[in-house]
């Protein structure tokens, strides 16, 4: 009894309780770096923009008013097409709206997906090492050796365009390089003492790996997530112009400007915009991974 006791005055808090207190800690800590304010604020920007399209969208992404529109021209019906209208005659602005919800919906799925995978087995790469840290970190090479855009063309292209496909094929390729930033961080943390605590105890290994290690592998975790959310919504955007993204009529971001492209000389704005808010969210994303990896660095 005495053992455990000794076990959980050692071990960190438990998961929920912890990740409740990074959230609002590392909120009131964020205001410390106003790169990371800038970064929280456009980020924070299109999630509102993302929530409320329904209320805030002028048109229907998919109402045919006026083709090649000029930004501010006033359509046939009364509506002013404040960023133009594209080669089918739909709202710009609309469609930038809406579009923000499917990027905002499938980009932290994937990335959440990415971590659940290369979580799990960083984890017992690190933890247990042997043939287990050999032979995923075998695997891990193999995938790791192929080009991350080929990779996911090519699994976009066996399995098919889909909301559902995206994230699997973000899954896939990204997990191995999470799986080796969980594997180092592990390395170092086996070796605590509440660790060693936790083992006498008798702790199960679940609750050694979900409890215990990863809660105290946070910080780098986060800062890693910010950036990667960055690399899939230009993933996302990449396979949209390519034509491997959601099938049509969905905004999509990239197919706006995949859609576009040969008419750039005399209608750039139908290709300039949704650039724009592409670039902008990716820069939020990085942004607010500088601002935290500032603040941590300070601490």
């Amino acid at each position: 009894m005495s053992q455990q006791i000794d076990a959980k005055a050692i071990a960190p808090p438990g998961p929920l309780r912890s990740l409740a207190r990074t959230l609002f800690g590392g909120l009131a800590l964020l205001r410390e770096s106003p790169v990371g304010m800038v970064g929280f604020g456009l980020v924070l920007f299109w999630a509102l923009v993302a929530i409320f399209a329904p209320l805030i969208s002028p048109l229907s992404p998919t109402a045919q008013i006026q083709p090649f529109a000029a930004p501010g021209t006033e359509a046939p019906g009364g509506e002013v097409l404040w960023l133009g209208a594209d080669q089918l005659g739909r709202d710009i602005l609309s469609r930038i709206i809406y579009g923000s919800r499917t990027v905002l919906f499938y980009a932290p799925i994937a990335t959440f997906c990415a971590y659940f995978v290369g979580c799990i087995f960083g984890l017992l790469a690190g933890y247990l090492g042997g043939w287990v840290d050999d032979l995923l970190n075998r695997v891990a090479d193999i995938i790791l050796a192929f080009p991350v855009l080929v990779l996911y063309v090519v699994i976009i292209v066996l399995i098919g365009p889909s909301g559902l496909n995206i994230v699997l094929a973000v899954t896939f390729a990204s997990a191995p390089g999470i799986m080796r930033i969980v594997r180092g961080l592990t390395l170092d943390l086996r070796n605590r003492d509440y660790i060693a605590a936790a083992q006498t105890s008798g702790a199960s290994l679940p609750w050694i790996l979900f409890v215990e290690i990863l809660p105290n592998a946070r910080g780098p975790l986060i800062v890693d997530a910010c950036l990667r959310m960055g690399y899939v919504i230009i993933t996302i955007g990449v396979l949209g112009f390519l034509g491997l993204g959601l099938p049509p009529p969905t905004p999509d971001w990239g197919s706006m400007v995949a859609d576009t492209r040969s008419m750039i000389t005399f209608a750039p704005w139908m290709a300039l915009f949704p650039a724009i808010a592409i670039s902008s969210l990716v820069l939020g994303f990085n942004l607010l991974a500088d601002g935290i990896r500032e603040i941590s660095l300070r601490d």
